[in-house]
C-alpha cells in the first residue's frame, strides 16, 4: 500500500510538471505571436495617422480613419522627438489622466520598458521633426501571459486535493487493516482460552493440583485480558472515570515481577492519586505495558524506569523515563510507525497502537519528550482532565 501510494504521488507530480511545462511553453509561443501581430497593428495604426495628416482625397482619409478607429485594445501614447507626451493617446483611461498629472508619464515609462523601440512617424524633413509612438500590452496579451500561472494554481490545487484524498484513503485502509488483524487475533485467541478454562475446571477436581491451579488461573485471566484488548481495537471503547495513578501502579507492580531484579522502578504521583480521567482501563493499561516493555528491552536487564505525573493547566502529563540505549533524534517520529522495530523479534506495532489508543480514543497525545543515545529516553503522555474535576487539582503548586 505504501509503495502504491508513492507511485501515485510520483505519477501526479510528473503529470503536473508535464501540464505546467507544456502550458508555459505554448503560452509563451502564443504570446510572442500576439505581440508580433500587435506591433504590426500599431504600425498600421501609425501609418493610418500618417495618411490622415497627409491625405489629399476623402477616400484615403476614410480608409485611414477606419484603420485608426479599429484599434480598441492596444494602448498607444504619442511623444515628440524628446519622448515627451504630446497629449495624443488611445485606449488609456482618460479619467485617470485628468485626475493624475503623472499618470500618462507613468504609463509611458511602462510602455518604454515593454518595447524600447518605438514606431517613428516623420513629420518634416527640413527641419527634421518626428513623433514617436510607444504601445503597451493589450488585455488579450496579458491574459495569455497570466494563463499558465492560473493553470499552475489549478494544477497545484488538483494535486493537493488528490494527495489529501490518497492520504485519507491510506489512513482509512490502515485503520481497517489494524482493526481486522486485531479482531482476528482476538477471535483466534478466544477458542484456546475457552478450552483452557475447561481444562482448568477439570484440574480443580484433583487435590494434588491445588498448588498450580491458582497460577494457571492467573495466566488464563491474562490471556482473556489480552483477547479483550485486541477485540477493542477498531471499535469505540467505553470510557469512564478511573484514577490513572492507581492504574499505572498496578501495571508497574505486574511488570516488576516479570523483570530483572537489577531494574529499579519508581513512581512520583505528585499527590494526584485521587484524580480521575475518562479512560478505557484495559487499553490504558496496555499502553503503559508497551512503554515499560520497550524500556526494559532498551536496558538489557540493568537500569532504572521512572514514571512521573505532572499537572499542567487542564492536562495531566505522564512521563515514562528509562536509562536505556536511547533513540536518535531523527527517529523520534519513525518509532510510532507500524513495522518500526530495532529488535530481532516482534512486529513493531506496540508504539503505533499505543499512539492510536491515546490520541484517537482518549483525545490525548503520545510523543518522545527527549532521548539521547546511551543515556535514555523519555516518553510523554498528555491527557485532558475533565472539566468537572475538583478545581484543587488544577493548582500549579501540585
Amino acid at each position: 500500500m505504501i509503495r502504491h501510494l508513492f507511485n501515485w504521488k510520483l505519477l501526479l507530480f510528473v503529470i503536473a510538471i508535464v501540464i505546467v511545462s507544456g502550458t508555459i511553453v505554448y503560452s509563451q509561443y502564443v504570446a510572442n505571436k500576439i505581440a508580433i501581430e500587435e506591433r504590426k497593428n500599431v504600425e498600421a495604426w501609425v501609418e493610418a495617422e500618417r495618411t490622415i495628416l497627409n491625405a489629399d482625397n476623402n477616400t484615403n482619409i476614410n480608409l485611414a480613419s477606419k484603420i485608426s478607429s479599429e484599434n480598441k485594445e492596444i494602448p498607444i501614447i504619442e511623444t515628440d522627438g524628446n519622448n515627451k507626451p504630446t497629449g495624443n493617446f488611445v485606449n488609456i483611461d482618460t479619467i485617470q489622466v485628468k485626475s493624475d498629472s503623472n499618470y500618462l508619464k507613468k504609463q509611458l515609462a511602462t510602455f518604454i520598458a515593454y518595447n524600447k523601440e518605438p514606431i517613428v512617424l516623420v513629420l518634416n524633413q527640413n527641419p527634421y521633426t518626428v513623433n514617436k509612438y510607444y504601445y503597451g500590452e493589450s488585455k488579450l496579451l496579458k491574459e495569455v501571459k497570466w494563463y499558465p500561472y492560473v493553470q499552475l494554481l489549478v494544477v497545484a490545487l488538483f494535486v493537493l486535493v488528490a494527495f489529501i484524498s490518497l492520504q485519507t484513503q491510506y489512513k482509512s485502509s490502515q485503520n481497517q487493516l489494524w482493526a481486522s488483524i486485531a479482531k482476528e487475533t482476538a477471535h483466534q485467541l478466544g477458542t484456546p482460552v475457552s478450552s483452557l478454562e475447561g481444562w482448568l475446571e477439570i484440574m480443580k477436581e484433583k487435590k494434588e493440583n491445588a498448588a498450580i491451579v491458582p497460577e494457571i488461573a492467573k495466566d488464563i485471566n491474562r490471556l482473556q485480558l489480552i483477547t479483550d484488548r485486541f477485540g477493542k481495537i477498531g471499535s469505540t471503547p467505553s470510557l469512564h472515570p478511573e484514577p490513572p495513578v492507581l492504574r499505572v501502579l498496578q501495571v508497574v507492580n505486574y511488570m516488576k515481577k516479570r523483570s530483572s531484579e537489577q531494574i529499579v522502578f519508581s513512581v512520583d504521583a505528585s499527590n494526584l492519586e485521587q484524580l480521575q480521567l475518562n479512560i478505557s482501563p484495559t487499553l490504558f493499561d496496555w499502553v503503559f505495558e508497551n512503554l515499560i516493555k520497550n524500556a526494559l528491552d532498551a536496558m538489557d536487564g540493568r537500569g532504572a524506569i521512572h514514571i512521573n505525573f505532572k499537572q499542567q493547566e487542564n492536562d495531566l502529563l505522564i512521563f515514562v523515563t528509562d536509562s536505556g540505549k536511547g533513540i536518535p533524534s531523527n527517529q523520534f517520529n519513525h518509532v510510532f510507525k507500524a513495522g518500526y522495530t530495532t529488535k530481532k523479534r516482534g512486529w513493531g506495532i506496540g508504539l503505533s497502537l499505543s499512539k492510536r489508543i491515546i490520541e484517537q480514543y482518549h483525545n490525548g497525545k503520545l510523543f518522545v519528550k527527549w532521548s539521547e543515545p546511551s543515556k535514555g529516553t523519555c516518553f510523554c503522555i498528555s491527557l485532558p482532565i475533565p472539566s468537572n474535576q475538583d478545581q484543587a487539582y488544577f493548582s500549579s503548586d501540585k
